[in-house]
């Protein structure tokens, strides 16, 4: 399979920049999710690489073949729409075969691709139901037989699963996923939905503004984001205004809204003492404790019947707003049930490795 390397593209529509000097490189047989709100330039990033879209500027190149301004059916890419487009007056052997039809493979050698990849798909046998009888899982997978029977270059997926219901969503993507790795598939896979990016992706690059804001694995992305932006776009996360008051090789001093905080000093960047800087910590960090033994203790202040906070119940977890100091911050626990309620107050604590420090503006911080 074929590595992808985009540098510097721009694509512009009239006066609009959709894609503004993007370069991601993707390495043969990796997995890259594009990751971002609507409008934020993902599609159009795979639209260009498939060649539906005719870049201003920049390059396109699968390993060392420069396909920029190539046409489509030049480029041997398969790719997966967000609405399968499947002709319903086709069967499935006849929509899985079409692009070998189109390159005139001769038709015994059709049938016997057509039906390897439905059998990879988990769709053997089924080459002469017509698709209208077919489920929604089972169109997909059709999808994906059709993208890839033409044993493209590499595999590009738009949104692929976001007409399915929610729990089809998650057994799809573990498939999709345990078909790409199984066959060696150099994918890029574009969605807005960030527990499938962070399911399925070897590595993901988060967009905004027609940009790539951050590039890395899923534990990286979501443990040590690099700006605002992504801190915020990738889970949910408290986030709280704080002066660094000393830095040294064992720790990173903070004062904030919620009082006197350690970071660890393993950051994104390391800011010098005096300066302001944005802190990140994330719900499922705050953990509710009877005895803590770490440096960063938080008292959350219980309402007057008693409650703390608002609590919203979540089935796997409980989202509960806890009042600290000046701050109004959110936890999620496993057993909210457990946390202590017959004094004035509860006891949290962070870990200095849970508190993760953004620059002050919201750019992103140099690396």
């Amino acid at each position: 399979m074929a590595a992808v390397t985009v540098r510097d593209l721009v694509v512009r529509y009239d006066a609009t920049t959709v894609l503004d000097r993007v370069s991601v490189s993707v390495a043969s047989g990796e997995l890259l999710m594009l990751l971002g709100p609507s409008g934020c330039g993902k599609t159009t990033l795979l639209r260009s690489i498939a060649g539906f879209v005719e870049p201003s500027a920049g390059s396109i190149r699968f390993d060392d073949d420069e396909v920029t301004g190539r046409p489509v059916h030049t480029r041997d890419v398969g790719m997966v729409f967000q609405s399968f487009a499947l002709w319903p007056h086709m069967t499935v052997a006849e929509n899985v075969g079409f692009g070998l039809r189109e390159r005139r493979v001769p038709p015994a050698e059709i049938a016997a691709r057509v039906e390897a990849a439905l059998q990879s798909t988990r769709m053997g046998g089924t080459g002469a139901r017509p698709i209208d009888e077919l489920s929604g899982g089972e169109q997909q997978r059709v999808a994906l037989a059709r993208a890839l029977v033409i044993r493209p270059r590499c595999l590009l997926l738009d949104e692929p699963l976001s007409n399915l219901d929610a729990k089809l969503r998650q057994s799809m993507r573990e498939e999709i996923r345990q078909l790409c790795k199984s066959v060696g598939l150099t994918t890029i896979y574009v969605t807005h939905d960030q527990k499938e990016a962070l399911a399925i992706a070897d590595r993901i690059a988060v967009m905004q503004k027609g940009r790539i804001l951050q590039i890395g694995a899923p534990a990286e992305i979501y443990r040590r984001p690099q700006s605002r932006a992504v801190a915020t776009f990738i889970g949910e996360t408290n986030l709280l205004e704080a002066r660094v008051t000393a830095v040294d090789a064992t720790a990173i001093r903070l004062e904030s809204a919620i009082g006197g905080l350690v970071a660890a000093p393993e950051q994104t960047f390391t800011p010098a003492a005096g300066s302001e800087v944005l802190i990140s910590i994330r719900p499922e960090c705050l953990r509710a404790t009877a005895s803590p033994v770490g440096p960063n203790v938080l008292r959350a202040e219980l309402h007057e019947d008693g409650s703390l906070g608002g609590s919203l119940y979540l089935g796997e977890i409980a989202e509960r707003k806890l009042r600290v100091g000046g701050a109004s911050l959110t936890s999620y626990e496993l057993n909210p049930a457990a946390a202590a309620a017959t004094a004035t107050a509860v006891t949290y604590e962070v870990a200095p490795a849970d508190v993760v420090l953004l620059p002050a503006d919201g750019a992103a911080a140099a690396v």
